[in-house]
């Protein structure tokens, strides 16, 4: 069962944190300088540079791909809501630029189209197949299945299982009551490890090393920022330049996810660190982009990367813990960008959880959304 409370509600990524505390990471990266007052950049081209240098791009493709994105945002409120009850998810494709909205219901095609959407017709959409990652979330663990995540674009919910165990898939599918053609099976290679080694992406120490997801303020609205649970437990002291604070929330595992409230020398940017791009990116809001869509990280560890969202709602099993509710991606990233930002556009997405692999040959990276953190503990992601 699940170690903490989580409630979801499908098509805004929300969901509530429980109450459980994370325990304090061991054999964390050591410490590095980095610069503490950084100047906001309005300058797009490095953000241009990073994605043609991970996705492939030229600088004038990428920037029409940010600029599809952005466009896609609005399309992608309107088509939502047009299709209603039938909505089963939305998925942006970064070759066509193509917003296509999964409708559950066919007779909501016309109403998706008239938005200025694709429509294309699935059984499960992300209601179904998050009621299949819950069954099989409730079910007990299976040595060798590392993940299960939802894929909307084939409609089923991938089970991720170590090339070479003896996984027993059918015993996960049996005692989670999950139908056998709602689910495909694929094979890794990587088991997944938290990262566990502030302007986003910059790096605080608290024993080890992390990095800083967005400025925000709490409820109370006092400055601090949001991170990676499995950073720190409550109380856990940090120290950020000449700044210092203490983590006020964490849960870890069940989600992977913190706020850390400044005591002394805080003051809050809406900015990211682009680190070996150059500059900073702002951040202006909180919507979130669709799966396909480009995503960029900042970490204190290997800088700014950029890839592409890859699936929603993955249940990882970190050997530390199982966590739920993850987003999963092809950004490259390494020990110690744990909590560091992810950033589509200008829009704040989440904060680096773990995964595998590196950034000289790449890996799946995840990370835990961060409208959960915003309406269950009420903090204020910094965009102006």
């Amino acid at each position: 069962m699940r170690p903490s409370p989580v409630i979801s509600a499908i098509g805004t990524g929300a969901l509530a944190f429980g109450l459980a505390l994370s325990m304090a990471p061991g054999a964390l990266a050591a410490t590095a300088p980095l610069p503490q007052a950084p100047v906001a950049d309005d300058d797009a081209a490095s953000m241009f540079e990073a994605l043609g240098r991970d996705l492939d791009l030229t600088p004038s493709e990428a920037e029409t791909l940010l600029e599809a994105q952005e466009a896609a945002l609005e399309i992608d409120a309107e088509a939502t809501e047009a299709a209603g009850a039938a909505y089963g998810g939305s998925t942006f494709d970064t070759d066509t630029l193509t917003l296509t909205i999964l409708v559950t219901d066919s007779a909501a095609v016309d109403a998706v189209e008239a938005a200025g959407a694709e429509a294309s017709v699935v059984s499960y959409g992300t209601e179904g197949l998050a009621e299949v990652v819950d069954d099989l979330n409730a079910a007990d663990a299976q040595e060798g299945i590392v993940s299960w995540y939802p894929d909307v674009e084939s409609d089923t919910v991938v089970v991720e299982v170590l090339k070479g165990s003896d996984a027993d898939v059918d015993a996960l599918l049996a005692d989670a009551g999950v139908d056998a053609s709602a689910v495909q099976i694929e094979e890794t290679t990587e088991t997944p490890q938290t990262y566990a080694n502030i302007i986003g992406g910059l790096a605080y120490t608290m024993g080890g090393r992390c990095s800083v997801g967005f400025a925000a303020t709490n409820s109370a609205g006092q400055p601090g920022f949001v991170t990676a649970g499995h950073c720190g437990r409550v109380g856990t002291a940090v120290t950020i330049g000449n700044g210092r604070g203490t983590f006020q929330n964490s849960v870890f595992p069940g989600n992977d996810a913190a706020f850390v409230r400044g005591t002394s020398n805080f003051t809050l940017t809406n900015l990211v660190s682009r680190y070996n791009s150059g500059g900073n990116q702002s951040v202006t809001g909180t919507s979130q982009a669709a799966v396909g869509s480009a995503i960029c990280r900042s970490g204190s560890t290997t800088g700014w990367h950029c890839g592409t969202i890859q699936a929603r709602n993955q249940t990882v099993n970190y050997p530390q813990g199982t966590v739920y509710s993850l987003t999963r991606t092809n950004v490259c990233a390494e020990p110690g960008d744990s909590g560091g930002s992810f950033i589509s556009g200008s829009q704040a997405q989440g904060v680096t959880s773990g995964g595998s692999g590196n950034c000289s040959f790449g890996g799946t990276t995840y990370y835990q959304e961060v409208m959960p953190m915003v309406n269950s503990w009420g903090v204020n992601i910094r965009t102006s």
